[in-house]
């Protein structure tokens, strides 16, 4: 069948579901309508309804679009063993890490287009019309990895399936773009830190190491999102699936947050025994300073779930039982998107150049936001999962779909 007949039959598939199917989607679209108006009126009346203020510009959307560029990244966790020491137990599942990088992807750009102040000038990064001031600006190569890293995980994913609907192995050229998803995995990450660590005015950012914690705690987020998913598979398809394939994604998983914990170690024993002005800001961070003490839960918060998930992960027994395996994938994401948001951008602004303290708290508004773009990302994965995981498990058939199609009309006018 030629890809316009996949394309279609694809289509009519993801429109057949169960009761708990559509109930999931109506909810998805719920969400999606109540933050779109909230996003509305940020257009009409601008940033001032959010929390930020100017000493504090970058909070909450910038701290999801952080955690999710990492989670995007976490693709390479699966495509290494698989693609580079050729690990079959992982080589077919490749594909649903590429989906949940396409899935964070998208939301960490709309994360972005929403800090925005005036989306509607966007046209003023198009060359020749704008200027991206490439190579100078960190946010130009930023905007250029992330839309390149997009658009090779739609290549790839999109190959692949159609590939496996016509039950045939992937072609020549697709080996050649996974490998190079490698270096684009850690490419994006590395851009995003780099945009926070070359600012020299924000001393908090401004650490060699940021990159690596960034990369290390990526490899830890996104994996703990793809093993409760294969779990879920495991139970309700047919996907075969094996434990070793789980408990070796769990292994990696412990190693990068070892390094994570150790990286974030380094930076707090640097901070606290040079005994700098600098120190404010962490001091800020974990134990508070002149009575303003907000961010100080959430820093001891990340900072024990991720301790309890290294320590669940680091022993087999531990890390191969399904509900200490859970708990651990549970408390990483937790730890990771704390430690992203509350831990890595507010502190940075607390106190401001000027000495102020301002405390911010997400507001209702941001909420809202957040839950729209977080929903449209689950309703991504959800249709191309729902597309792939019968095309994984040999249960996608294109022509019974076209056929059913074309007897449709042909009953109804009877």
């Amino acid at each position: 069948m030629n890809p316009f007949s996949v394309l279609r039959a694809c289509a009519r598939h993801v429109v057949r579901g169960n009761r708990a199917y559509w109930a999931w989607i109506s909810f998805l679209l719920a969400l999606i309508v109540w933050g779109g108006a909230a996003y509305v009126e940020q257009l009409r009346h601008g940033l001032i309804v959010t929390g930020m203020r100017d000493q504090v510009s970058w909070a909450f959307y910038i701290g999801n679009f952080t955690f999710l560029v990492g989670v995007a990244a976490a693709a390479v966790v699966l495509v290494i063993p698989a693609y580079v020491y050729g690990w079959k137990p992982i080589k077919e599942l490749t594909i649903l890490g590429e989906i949940l990088a396409i899935s964070a992807l998208v939301m960490s750009l709309l994360f972005v287009v929403a800090d925005m102040g005036r989306p509607d000038r966007w046209w003023h990064l198009m060359p020749p019309i704008g200027r991206m001031n490439f190579p100078s600006a960190m946010l130009a190569w930023d905007v250029l990895a992330l839309n390149l890293y997009l658009v090779l995980n739609v290549v790839i994913v999109a190959h692949l399936l159609y590939r496996g609907v016509q039950s045939r192995p992937p072609s020549r050229f697709a080996l050649p773009l996974i490998i190079v998803s490698i270096p684009a995995a850690v490419a994006i990450h590395t851009v995003t830190a780099f945009i926070y660590a070359g600012l020299a005015s924000r001393p908090y950012w401004n650490a060699a190491i940021l990159a690596p914690r960034f990369l290390c705690s990526a490899f830890c987020s996104g994996p703990a999102i793809l093993l409760i998913l294969f779990q879920i598979l495991q139970r309700t398809s047919d996907i075969k699936i094996k434990n070793e394939a789980i408990w070796k994604i769990a292994e990696l998983m412990a190693y990068a947050m070892f390094l994570n914990l150790f990286l974030l170690g380094a930076e707090v024993f640097k901070e606290f025994y040079s005994g700098t002005e600098h120190l404010v800001h962490f001091t800020y961070l974990f134990s508070g300073i002149h009575g303003h003490h907000a961010l100080v839960p959430f820093a001891w918060g990340f900072v024990i779930c991720g301790v309890t998930a290294f320590l669940l992960f680091l022993f087999p027994a531990t890390r191969r039982n399904p509900v200490t395996l859970n708990i651990g994938c549970l408390l990483i994401y937790a730890s990771v998107y704390i430690e992203k948001g509350m831990g890595t951008i507010m502190p940075a602004f607390t106190p401001d150049t000027l000495g102020e303290i301002y405390e911010y708290a997400p507001t209702l508004h941001e909420l809202r936001v957040g839950a729209a773009i977080f929903s449209v990302g689950f309703l991504i994965f959800t249709v191309l999962c729902k597309v792939a995981v019968p095309i994984l498990s040999g249960q996608f058939d294109p022509r019974r779909h076209a056929s059913a199609a074309e007897s449709a009309p042909t009953a109804s006018a009877a």
